[in-house]
């Protein structure tokens, strides 16, 4: 534990400079110190004399998106965890049941179609299009006869995804307008351009309510190591923590699909790397996971306004190229490992 102290403030101060760094950094650079005083200014009414551009700037554009990218990295993160806990499976992601691609779906249903009216969101139809994406799943592994096989709900998530992709394709080659499809297509990539405080307001209350309930679930997270039946004869009910670590999942995958898009590789690499770092323990696994996530998401999104001068790379095209290369290092340094 009296190890584990210095490695949590260092994580702490990382993410710290990373927000600051994703804050200043641009195609109009920022110092420093008008950071501060533009955070002051808001916070304490401290009166420092500033440009309202550089204001405007932190304040209403850099600010949010940097918070947004720190709460749907670790938030996604999170949900790797948590499926690759359930499933007993490094590869497992928020992705790989479908989630995010029913997310996808329900929101452009919203978005195009105007399905609920002004009662439902873009959210509530991501959460939606994520659960239906999550029934079909669970339907069609119960379907194989093999529904305690991991590799065959793999399978059924694969399908679901393929299957939802299509209809959302279908949905904007039908609906759209050549803007709309331009706008819906580069979402679809990962886009943190738009984001503002309402999208501050509902990202990180969900980050922080999906890490709250996998830690309070750690215990449980570490007996389904061990698959379902050691958990339940550890005491745990397994149904029950099944079903809500997946609705759980579920609704944090659709709540960042609905304001960033689909964002890959953030759940599938960050907590198989950190459990090589320090072991199967979810104790240290879900925060570390969750600090890991919402740096690599900060420094994706600072790449993808700088890599192009003058353009923005969708954040989602950072993640994969970082991602994959990474992950590629990763199953290398496993060659030989059970």
């Amino acid at each position: 534990m009296s190890r584990l102290l210095p490695l949590g403030a260092f994580a702490l101060l990382a993410l710290g400079l990373a927000m600051l760094a994703g804050i200043a950094i641009g195609e109009t650079p920022v110092s420093a110190e008008v950071v501060w005083q533009v955070l002051a200014n808001h916070l304490w009414q401290a009166g420092y004399p500033l440009d309202p551009i550089d204001a405007g700037i932190v304040w209403n554009y850099r600010l949010p998106r940097t918070l947004v990218a720190a709460a749907c990295g670790a938030g996604l993160a999170t949900c790797g965890v948590i499926l690759q806990a359930l499933l007993r499976n490094p590869l497992a992601e928020p992705y790989l049941l479908g989630l995010s691609a029913g997310a996808s779906t329900g929101a452009v249903a919203v978005g195009l179609l105007g399905l609920g009216g002004a009662a439902l969101s873009l959210s509530g139809g991501a959460f939606l299009g994520a659960l239906a994406a999550f029934a079909l799943v669970l339907a069609l592994s119960r379907a194989s006869g093999s529904r305690h096989d991991n590799a065959q709900v793999i399978l059924a998530g694969i399908a679901g995804s393929q299957l939802f992709n299509a209809l959302t394709a279908f949905l904007i080659t039908k609906s759209a307008t050549a803007e709309q499809a331009r706008g819906i297509l580069f979402w679809l990539l990962g886009n943190l351009s738009g984001v503002r405080w309402p999208a501050v307001a509902l990202a990180v209350p969900m980050a922080v309510l999906g890490l709250l309930v996998c830690l309070g679930h750690r215990r449980a997270l570490d007996a389904f190591t061990f698959g379902a039946d050691s958990a339940a004869s550890l005491g745990v009910p397994v149904r029950r923590t099944q079903l809500l670590l997946i609705s759980c999942a579920a609704l944090v995958t659709a709540v960042m699909v609905s304001i960033v898009g689909a964002i890959g590789f953030v759940g599938l690499v960050i907590p198989h790397a950190l459990r090589l770092l320090l072991g199967p323990g979810h104790s240290r696994l879900v925060p570390a996971s969750a600090l890991g996530g919402a740096l690599f998401l900060i420094v994706a999104d600072i790449l993808s306004r700088t890599l192009i001068a003058g353009q923005v790379v969708p954040v989602g095209v950072v993640t994969a190229l970082i991602g994959a290369p990474l992950f590629a290092l990763i199953l290398v340094s496993r060659r030989g490992r059970p």
